[in-house]
């Protein structure tokens, strides 16, 4: 859809600009940084991105009952997670490698979800229907919750105080900042499922609220090992 891929690349765009506009900053200086001279470690990282984003997408439409290639930005992020961990564990590196990923991952989801805000009802992200004021009619002459905005807001308001955290030197923020992003990418995700037509699999609960558990759940195991490891450096 000409929409969604126009979107798309502005949000590649906002989150490469992003990423250097902090890097000029000097924000992240004395975080732990990814191994940018190991090409492994982007290899993982974007086979374990592409791989998630079209696996949990294309699951999420065949439970609907709709067998075709999809993406995802949970699936993404969860794929990423897994491939890098298993990367970093061969390699033996230890600590949050994904510091500098998290402002330009903040824009780029919140860009990304102002693409399926547009793209209406043929990009499958539309909320469920409402009787709210600002209920929003893609097409079908149903308001409906328009939890692409929803998204996009909460991911702009991390960022929002993400940057400041960093600029004003905030330790927590600066050596757990991925797993605090990461936390709150899962758990203002799992809020917004509930408003989406999705296909449950348990209960109220569908693919995207398991992924958003498991996410939420890898979050603060590393953020305690994260803090074990530099107590014991």
């Amino acid at each position: 859809m000409f929409i969604h891929t126009v979107f798309d690349i502005l949000a590649w765009t906002c989150g490469g600009l992003m990423a250097l506009w902090i890097s000029r900053r000097g924000y992240l200086s004395g975080s732990q940084r990814t191994p940018f001279r190991d090409p492994g470690y982007f290899i993982a990282l974007g086979l374990g991105a592409v791989a998630g984003a079209l696996a949990f997408g294309s699951l999420n439409i065949g439970l609907a009952g709709r067998w075709e290639l999809g993406h995802s930005i949970a699936g993404a992020i969860a794929g990423g997670i897994v491939a890098v961990e298993i990367f970093k564990l061969a390699a033996h590196v230890h600590g949050s490698t994904g510091a500098q990923f998290v402002a330009p991952l903040a824009i780029g989801i919140a860009v990304g979800r102002l693409g399926c805000f547009f793209a209406g009802l043929p990009d499958y992200t539309y909320g469920t229907p409402t009787a709210l004021p600002w209920g929003v009619d893609f097409g079908d002459s149903i308001p409906r919750h328009p939890v692409q905005l929803y998204e996009a807001a909460a991911m702009l308001a991390f960022l929002l105080v993400y940057l400041r955290c960093i600029a004003t030197r905030s330790k927590v923020f600066l050596t757990q900042g991925f797993y605090l992003f990461t936390a709150w990418y899962a758990v203002q995700r799992f809020a917004w499922e509930f408003l989406k037509p999705y296909p449950k699999i348990a209960g109220p609960f569908n693919l995207f609220h398991a992924i958003c558990v498991v996410l939420f759940l890898y979050s603060l195991f590393m953020m305690r090992n994260n803090r074990e490891l530099r107590q014991a450096g």
